[in-house]
């Protein structure tokens, strides 16, 4: 009975997500706990705890991998929006239908999307319909 109330006591207090360094030391936790109030008749299966780990090893490799190519990606929509930089464009500012055009005076990362400065406009690069 005290081997559930130890492994249940973990699971209440250990909430998925965040980052794999959280996962990882949540599966950790998790995982000495189980071998811990594991049977000795019914040991934890090697293998699976192997692939459990390659697993986890995994998903944090992925989780680096996704954020460099994020980085990579801000890169290049700011070296295309640096690009536009003196040229005029068209587009349709936030909650109006007509179309407006300026020049694109600089290029600035707002809340992690690049932006391009028309005038008094913040205009999203994608909503640019022509440029001259």
């Amino acid at each position: 009975m005290s081997s559930v109330s130890s492994v249940s006591s973990v699971s209440r207090t250990t909430t998925l997500g965040g980052s794999s360094t959280d996962l990882q030391s949540q599966f950790m936790n998790l995982l000495i706990t189980q071998l811990k109030n594991q049977d000795p008749s019914n040991p934890v299966d090697n293998n699976q705890m192997t692939a459990q780990l390659a697993t986890l090893s995994q998903l944090g490799q992925m989780e680096n991998l996704n954020s460099s190519f994020a980085k990579v990606l801000l890169t290049e929509q700011m070296n295309q929006a640096t690009g536009l930089i003196g040229h005029s464009v068209a587009f349709v500012p936030d909650g109006q239908t007509s179309q407006t055009s300026g020049k694109v005076e600089s290029v600035k990362v707002v809340d992690g999307a690049v932006r391009l400065m028309v005038g008094s406009y913040t205009v999203d690069p994608s909503t640019v319909l022509t440029i001259n």
